[in-house]
């Protein structure tokens, strides 16, 4: 028996270090945590996705009190990037959050976002993996209010991930 090593490389920064481009899909990610419908996990989650073209697609978490018929904002602006812009390669997604659970009466919104990044959950991962493994490489910016986690692909997230069906 041997042991195996798994290495990822994470770039970790603070929103003031990201590129324009980054600093503007962070923007819309965060922006789209407010379209969220979370009456339950009172968790909003936002993505969002900067297709080939330029063109940004985003998604919020969805809820349902029959839980299983929810869905991830990761899903939810991947599938509207997929439906909207039909096989264009989509280049990197962002994902904040905020909890409404415990905020402080009156603290704006913006003001409250997770101290840590959020990671996508591992139903998104592989439903970003097969886009990823058709199209390309996706970069994960997962962002935090005090620091910024930057992958370089979905594969970084899920190493022991099926593409082959």
């Amino acid at each position: 028996m041997r042991e195996i090593t798994i290495t990822t490389l994470i770039k970790e920064c603070r929103e003031d270090e990201l590129n324009p481009t980054d600093r503007e899909l962070a923007e819309a990610a965060k922006e789209a945590t407010r379209t969220a419908y979370a009456p339950y996990s009172q968790f909003h989650v936002g993505a969002a996705i900067l297709m080939e073209n330029g063109e940004i697609c985003t998604g919020s978490n969805q809820e349902n009190a029959a839980y299983p018929s929810g869905l991830c904002a990761e899903r939810t602006a991947a599938f509207h990037a997929s439906a909207t812009h039909p096989g264009m390669r989509m280049r990197k997604i962002a994902i904040a959050a905020w909890t409404a659970a415990g905020k402080p009466e009156g603290l704006p919104y913006a003001d409250y976002f997770q101290e840590m990044p959020i990671s996508p959950c591992g139903g998104c991962r592989q439903a970003l993996l097969e886009y990823e493994a058709r199209d390309g490489e996706i970069e994960v910016i997962l962002y935090g209010s005090s620091k910024i986690y930057i992958f370089p692909s979905i594969a970084s997230l899920l190493p022991f991930c099926f593409t082959s069906f």
